[in-house]
Formats: structure tokens, C-alpha cells, sequence
């Protein structure tokens, strides 16, 4: 029987820690470390284990969030150069009463890989069903993403699978099943999901992955290459580990925000110019030996069990919100379609599909389907050709904000999947833009049923992708079932692929 069913002290791999009660029937134990800190001797390196403690480490406080800009949403917590090094560390909420082997899920956040941090999500309700939940910090952002000669990259991909790790050595004692974990994400946590899927360090350390609205972009080498050379010299300092591991954080994301916004103002700059963040996982043919989609259609996730979702309008939460560069004209649509692949004729298709929208709406369309939708579905597809247990969703529910602009846009599913869609929760609150209403809180529960019923057994409720065919779940206020059969715009997109990324 694990340790936290008999109160809330649990004994770990590092020593003995205290958690709290934070809801009813909820326990959580915060802010544990699962790495050293990654500065001084570790700064832009490899994680480390961390250090045992002796006596009981009161784990009723987050850890301090990695370092990352300020969030534009009011309510995010903030980095500052004050907050402490010891910056990975995991939480674990445990249901409060006696158990054992419970399904375990372990959530990897967003943000376009340059920001984020566990705080801001509330499992409460997951844990409700049965699940042992697990958040935990990562790098992000040059720290965790940026090309360091000397240095490996994909450090947060590498601080992803020692808090796996750590999972799997200690998550026994909370009640959870080693044997039974599943990893969820989504967008810059769903493309870490599907990297971890098809990596040879990570293989045995969950059954299951979970990824909402996975990133269509992988760097090659030498577009990171040449990304972190630009943010040493906007730093100030030469392009080698010891002159950028002595620089302090916030030098460089000041450096590598000067970067993006270089990309950002030039149009010039093809992908680059229309994209909300420069960093991704590189495939490095070592941590990541290979894109994620051709791993998976080479068969390197058999054996993980597999539950994709996208949302149907992604890109609107950018060009609604105000972070990708504003289109209104037939030229600039031309140029973005010409900048990921798409011919004249084909543009000249998508607009066809819907006659009536706006040079914006097709646009939202156009990068929706390029950055998630046309990859997550393809992955879907290939995991089932490749032999998988598949599952594919769409989010269809239409925000109420800024009159109904925002339509089903890039993480708007994530309180939903979470069953927290308080009013009070800042992102949540945008979304709403007023209460909850009863259709609301039942699409929650039933995104949160999807969830855990998967986490447990592999089985979400409906159909699984085949060989043959795409059955696709259609979370909405009313949810139906649908096939997707290639047509639409996807059929645009056929025979264009998605190699990694060079500038």
C-alpha cells in the first residue's frame, strides 16, 4: 500500500516529504526535487540527480518556475531572477483516501517551449476519478532549447525523462502504478509527448501518451545552429558553452527575445516570420534521432498506446490575440501559403472551401492546419498504420470571448480535458468570458471520463484509428462521432510533408 494512504508523509528516493490537503478527498506534495538545480556547474547541461535531504521536506509549495518572459495574462505567475534555483521539481496529487496502484498520469506543460510552469494547472478533478496526478517544471526557452556547442540539445526533453524517472522509482509510494503511466500534453507539452514517444532514453518509462494539438516543427541541426548563434550575439558573448552558461538568465531571454523579434519583422524570414516562438526540439539524431512523424510511421511508439486531439480553429488564439502578424491582403495570403508549401492553385482551392471568408479567416485556416491540425491527424494515422492502438479527437467547442472571434482556438481544450472551467482561472475566464453554463461543466466531465478511462485501460470511449479508417471524436456541447476520409482542406496538404525545419 502506497505511503500517502496512510496520511500525508510519503518516504521517496530522496527522503521524506509532507504534503497537504488541498481539496476535498485531494492530497498534494509540491515542489520535489527530481534533478540538482541546472545553474552553476550544471547550467546548460545534462540534469543531474538531485541531492537527498535529511528530515521531512515540507512539500506544500511549488517549486520556483524555470526562467521564461513574462506572461501577457493577467494571473500567470511571473520568473524572476530572485525566485531560487532549485527549478526542477515535481508535484503529485493523490486521491485522499487508502489506495494502491492507481493509473498514473503525468502532464508535460506548454508554451511554445519558452515559457510555462505546472502552477497553473489544477488536476483536482482528474484525481477525483482515481488518477495519481503528476506536474512538474521543466526548462524552457535557450535554457532548455537552445544549441550550446559542447552541450546536448533538448535539455527539457532530457528534464522530461528524469522526472520520469522519477516517476518510476517513487511513484509506488503514492499509490501509483509504475507499470501503468500515461503522459499527456499539449501543443509544446504535446510535441515533448511525441519526442518522448519515439525516443530510445525514455522507451519503458510510460504505456500511454496523451497529445493535444502537437507542433508540426522540428529544428535540424543547423537551423539551431544558426538560431543560437544569433542569441550569443545578441547577448553579447561568443557562441560557446563556458561564455553563455556565465551569462544570467535573464541576459538571455532578453537576447532571445530580441531574436524572435527580428524573425517577427521580417517577412523575409519565411516560416519564421509567421511563428510565435523560435525554439523547438531539435532532431539532433541523438536524443530525437528522427522526426517524430516519420518515427512514428517507421513504428517507434508500438507498444505506447496513443490519444491524439487537435481544436479546430488552433491558429486564432494567435491571430485573434494579437502574437502573429496580422494579414489583410490577397499578397500577404500568397506569401504565407507560399512559405509552407502551398501552390496558387492550391490557395485558390482553400479559398474555394469557404468563398465567403475573409483574408484573416483563410490565413487562421492555412496555419491551423500546417502547425497542428494536418500533423496531429497524420500521426494519428501513422501510429495506426504502424500497428497502434490510435485514437483521434477534435475540440469543437466555440469560445464566447471577443464575440465569438476566438472559436475553438489553441488551448482551449486544456481546462476542459482538466475539468477546471472556473471562472477564476485566468485563461479559463478569457475564454468564457463570463460563468460556466451546465453545457460547459458536462463537456468538462466528459473530456475528464476520456481522459481517465484512457489512462486506465488504453480506451477512451470510442473508436480507434485504423488502417483503413479515421473515426474522430467531436468534443463539443453536444459530442458526435465523425470519419475523416482526407477531403477538405486536408486533401490540400497531401504530398506536402514535414521535414525539420532550416531557415
Amino acid at each position: 500500500m502506497g505511503d500517502a494512504a496512510a496520511g500525508n508523509m510519503v518516504t521517496t528516493t530522496g527522503g521524506r516529504v509532507r504534503g497537504a490537503r488541498v481539496a476535498d478527498g485531494v492530497l498534494a506534495f509540491r515542489g520535489i526535487p527530481y534533478a540538482a538545480p541546472p545553474f552553476g556547474p550544471g547550467r546548460l547541461r545534462a540534469p543531474q540527480p538531485a541531492s537527498a535531504w535529511d528530515g521531512v521536506l515540507d512539500a506544500v509549495d511549488f517549486g520556483p518556475i524555470p526562467p521564461q518572459p513574462t506572461m501577457a495574462l493577467p494571473g500567470m505567475p511571473t520568473w524572476t531572477p530572485d525566485d531560487g534555483d532549485d527549478i526542477l521539481t515535481v508535484n503529485v496529487w493523490v486521491p485522499e483516501q487508502s489506495h494502491t496502484g492507481l493509473p498514473v498520469l503525468v502532464w508535460i506543460y506548454g508554451g511554445a517551449y519558452t515559457s510555462g510552469c505546472a502552477d497553473t494547472y489544477n488536476p483536482t478533478e482528474l484525481v477525483r476519478t482515481g488518477l495519481v496526478v503528476v506536474t512538474f517544471n521543466y526548462r524552457v526557452g535557450f535554457e532548455g532549447f537552445g544549441h550550446v556547442p559542447g552541450a546536448p540539445d533538448n535539455r527539457g526533453l532530457l528534464d522530461q525523462v528524469a522526472a520520469l524517472r522519477w516517476v518510476r522509482e517513487n511513484i509506488a509510494a503514492f499509490g501509483g502504478e509504475p507499470d501503468n503511466v500515461t503522459i499527456a500534453g499539449e501543443s509544446a507539452g504535446a510535441g515533448s509527448v511525441i519526442a518522448l514517444a519515439v525516443m530510445p532514453s525514455a522507451a519503458g518509462l510510460f504505456r500511454r501518451a496523451i497529445a493535444h494539438s502537437v507542433p508540426s516543427e522540428f529544428l535540424s541541426v543547423r537551423a539551431a545552429e544558426t538560431i543560437g548563434a544569433r542569441i550569443a550575439e545578441a547577448a553579447g558573448v561568443p557562441a560557446t558553452l563556458d561564455a553563455l552558461a556565465g551569462v544570467p538568465p535573464q541576459r538571455l531571454i532578453d537576447a532571445a527575445t530580441s531574436v524572435a523579434v527580428g524573425f517577427r519583422q521580417d517577412p523575409a524570414a519565411g516560416q519564421r516570420y509567421y511563428l510565435p516562438t523560435i525554439f523547438d526540439p531539435v532532431v539532433d539524431g541523438d536524443v530525437l534521432p528522427d522526426t517524430p512523424l516519420n518515427a512514428v510511421a517507421a513504428g517507434a511508439a508500438v507498444g505506447v498506446d496513443l490519444l491524439f486531439a487537435h481544436t479546430l480553429d488552433e491558429f486564432r488564439l494567435f491571430s485573434v490575440g494579437g502574437t502573429a502578424p496580422a494579414l489583410t491582403t490577397d499578397a500577404e495570403l500568397a506569401a504565407v501559403a507560399a512559405a509552407f508549401g502551398l501552390s496558387a492553385e492550391r490557395l485558390a482551392d482553400y479559398r474555394a472551401l469557404v468563398p465567403d471568408a475573409a483574408v484573416p479567416d483563410v490565413y487562421a485556416m492555412i496555419m491551423t492546419d500546417f502547425l497542428f491540425g494536418e500533423y496531429t491527424t497524420r500521426l494519428a494515422e501513422a501510429a495506426a498504420q504502424a500497428g497502434g492502438n490510435v485514437f483521434l479527437a477534435r475540440f469543437a467547442w466555440q469560445s464566447r470571448a471577443f464575440g465569438g472571434a476566438l472559436k475553438a482556438c489553441h488551448a482551449a481544450d486544456v481546462p476542459f480535458s482538466f475539468g477546471d472551467v472556473r471562472e477564476d482561472n485566468p485563461f479559463v475566464g478569457m475564454l468564457l468570458d463570463g460563468p460556466p453554463t451546465e453545457q460547459d461543466l458536462a463537456l468538462a466531465a466528459r473530456m475528464v471520463r476520456a481522459w481517465a478511462d484512457f489512462a486506465a485501460t488504453g480506451d477512451p470511449g470510442w473508436q480507434a484509428v485504423t488502417a483503413e479508417a479515421t473515426p474522430v471524436k467531436i468534443w463539443d456541447l453536444t459530442d458526435r462521432m465523425d470519419t475523416d476520409t482526407g477531403s477538405g482542406t486536408r486533401a490540400l496538404w497531401k504530398g506536402i510533408d514535414f521535414p525539420p525545419v532550416e531557415l
